[in-house]
């Protein structure tokens, strides 16, 4: 199967952008270094990722609001 924007040689990712509480963002593309929410066709909250996330736990959210 082929990426039809591969095939158009459109800028894309083929990773799943993951952003966070805190504004920051993440790709599961290790090649990935542009996280532009455009470059990614599957976008999705920390929250939803198995296992959870750690910027969501109370305890890290309270020190993050506490450097700002």
């Amino acid at each position: 199967m082929t990426c039809t924007s591969c095939l158009r040689e459109l800028d894309h990712c083929h990773g799943t952008l993951v952003q966070h509480v805190a504004d920051a963002t993440e790709c599961t593309d290790l090649g990935c270094t542009d996280f532009e929410v455009v470059r990614h066709s599957l976008v999705i909250d920390c929250e939803s990722v198995d296992g959870g996330c750690a910027c969501t736990e109370p305890v890290y959210f309270e020190e993050l609001l506490r450097a700002s």
